[in-house]
């Protein structure tokens, strides 16, 4: 066996060497958070093959001879982080329209629009949210001209070229007072727009065969709802205001066979129980907690504890600055246990419960057969100061560096004994 210490940021070189040798390895003495317990397992082994957890453990468990083995020293482990909202990849300078693919106002498409299409595995901002233990994230689209905003997609933070797990993973549509503006100037109108497109899409292609143009949707839009609209493929849903909330439940006793998840739900803890009872899912940021808008007037930092407490799976982003900041999920996690929820729920809600959502349910937990998606932490995760020491992707570690830890590497140890007469002090 190769015994390996973890310590200190030369952890990264060794990992990085060690792990692109061998197919197995062993990570010994590790506090483990599995993403679906409710305490750690103090004092573990964590076993990896192929890229899947093969065992997990106490002490006693029997590790391969041929096994790489790391000596974790008590650090925390927790699964990868899964960010269930983000635009990472999809922008590189946000100032910059020619390097921005999230929306296309002036398009003549809206629900068709793929995500995928415009994702760079090699944007500098993936990088650096690998760096903070986000190992996958749902990449979402914004809504241009309408309520619409097309398809967004799941992705790992690996930068490989075949980083894009799922394209097409889900349908982004915007409600609320987002959604008015987008149909006319109210919520009436939204709402008349997302039935008249749902009745296009379940009448295709019947309802196009005279015409290029249906209630609502072009012939290549409707024809890119009908999964959705069909059940077959997730909605994601942003709304915040109670009532809006109470409506969409009420329109999902409509349309019985639609996945939807709601995204925002700042006042989703005044109908938590309505949620809970009608099974659906919501991503929130914890941290989202002052009154934005008319429709937030009721946000409140207890909406995830709150949430939780009724029963609703929830799932915790970073909702702004999110093509750059979606590594602040962590952040918004440890700001949820400030305000009272519990540490193992704010883990999950990281974790497995976005992997969930999506129907990945081999992502976001550490369980024999999952995905090798881990991650080494030098302290709790949940606190600020934390920082991952190795971040392993398909059982694969990761380099921990990016653009921005290269620039401070070149100028921080800079020789100056040679510089021009101009920077003479």
């Amino acid at each position: 066996m190769i015994g390996k210490l973890l310590h200190g940021t030369a952890v990264a070189a060794l990992f990085a060497t060690s792990s692109a040798l061998a197919e197995t390895t062993a990570i010994t003495g590790a506090t483990v958070w599995s993403g679906t317990s409710d305490s750690p397992l103090e004092n573990a082994v964590v076993i990896m093959v192929d890229g899947e957890i093969s065992a997990l453990g106490d002490m006693t468990l029997a590790i391969p001879e041929d096994a790489t083995l790391i000596e974790a020293g008590g650090k925390w482990i927790t699964p990868g982080i899964f960010s269930p909202f983000s635009q990472t990849g999809l922008v590189e300078v946000n100032a910059e329209a020619s390097t921005n693919d999230t929306v296309a106002a002036e398009a003549k498409y809206s629900v068709a629009l793929d995500a995928a299409d415009g994702f760079n595995p090699s944007a500098t901002a993936i990088a650096v949210t690998r760096l903070e233990g986000v190992t996958r994230m749902a990449v979402v689209p914004s809504a241009g001209k309408t309520l619409f905003a097309g398809q967004g997609l799941i992705a790992d933070t690996s930068g490989a070229a075949n980083s894009v797990n799922e394209a097409q993973a889900f349908q982004y549509i915007v409600l609320g007072e987002g959604g008015a503006a987008l149909s006319g100037g109210s919520r009436p109108a939204a709402w008349a727009t997302l039935r008249a497109a749902l009745d296009d899409a379940r009448s295709f292609t019947r309802r196009y065969l005279g015409s290029s143009e249906g209630g609502a949707l072009n012939r290549v839009d409707a024809e890119a709802l009908v999964p959705a609209a069909r059940g077959r493929q997730l909605m994601l849903v942003q709304v915040h205001r109670a009532s809006d909330i109470r409506q969409l439940l009420t329109f999902m006793e409509e349309f019985s066979d639609l996945d939807i998840a709601i995204v925002g739900a700042n006042e989703g803890w005044l109908v938590a129980d309505e949620l809970a009872a009608a099974g659906v899912p919501v991503i929130i940021d914890p941290f989202d907690n002052l009154p934005a808008s008319f429709e937030q007037l009721g946000a409140t930092s207890r909406n995830a504890e709150r949430l939780i407490a009724a029963g609703v799976k929830t799932s915790f982003a970073h909702l702004g600055q999110n093509s750059h900041q979606a590594r602040l999920a962590l952040q918004s996690a440890g700001n949820a246990v400030a305000a009272g929820v519990d540490p193992a729920d704010a883990i999950r809600a990281i974790t497995s419960a976005p992997a969930d959502l999506f129907g990945f349910d081999d992502l976001g937990r550490l369980e024999v057969g999952a995905t090798a998606d881990l991650v080494i932490w030098d302290g709790d995760p949940l606190e600020v100061t934390s920082a991952p020491e190795a971040v392993y992707i398909n059982g694969e570690a990761q380099p921990m560096e990016s653009r921005q830890t290269k620039l401070r590497d070149r100028y921080i140890s800079l020789d100056e004994t040679d510089l021009p007469l101009a920077y003479r002090k």
